[in-house]
């Protein structure tokens, strides 16, 4: 996902990196990571506010397509907070500003969709949302292993077939994996079983609240 702040401020640890999210700041997420995060506000008045979009790999790749020649910004290593440009936030605008244009929406929406993406591919976060578009890129390499463990998290991790799905040797996938996710694996593994239990809680209240409403129909 493509994450802008518009109001209060954020701080988000992956792996190990701690990052702090400021208005008008944006933040490129290529892959699920397991992160912890906390918002902040300047109280009710003033609450936190911030807008996502949903990254399309066809949409990135196609826009790509038509960019020869357009510079763009090297990218530094792991993940970063950028400053959002004034055409990048009048970009937004417009895009927010449809929400109120039903009728204009469905034309208008994708353009405005691409020119948000076009903004940050030629940004300091541009190499972000290449690599969710290109098929040889380090994330497309390890997204398969990525989305066993996710799916498989409280199993035991056993590199050799993680690598194996990859198509890399384990030493390759190990070095590729913490590119990527800026974690080691079993660190990954442990964020996201933490996570989960996190969310346990939650999940029971909400299913405490579906059984009252039974009772009730």
């Amino acid at each position: 996902m493509l994450h802008l702040v518009l109001q209060g401020s954020k701080r988000l640890s992956i792996g190990d990196q701690n990052l702090r999210f400021d208005e008008a700041t944006y933040f490129v997420v290529p892959v699920h990571v397991p992160a912890t995060g906390e918002v902040q506000s300047e109280g009710t008045s003033q609450p936190y506010l911030a807008v996502s979009l949903k990254l399309d790999p066809t949409i990135i790749a196609n826009l790509m397509a038509e960019m020869h020649g357009v510079g763009t910004t090297p990218n530094p290593t792991g993940f970063t907070v950028s400053t959002a440009t004034p055409e990048l936030i009048d970009a937004w605008l417009r895009m927010m500003r449809l929400i109120d244009r039903p009728n204009e929406a469905p034309i208008l929406a994708a353009m405005t969709e691409r020119e948000i993406l076009f903004r940050v591919l030629i940004g300091p976060q541009g190499d972000k949302l290449r690599e969710v578009a290109c098929a040889d890129s380090r994330l497309a390499q390890v997204r398969p292993a990525i989305d066993w463990i996710r799916d498989n998290f409280a199993e035991t991790i056993h590199s050799e077939p993680l690598a194996g799905m990859t198509g890399m040797s384990v030493a390759a996938f190990y070095r590729h994996f913490k590119a990527v996710t800026s974690m080691a694996l079993i660190q990954y593994q442990k964020r996201l079983r933490l996570l989960k239990a996190r969310r346990l809680p939650a999940v029971r209240n909400a299913r405490r609240c579906q059984d009252r409403l039974r009772r009730w129909l």
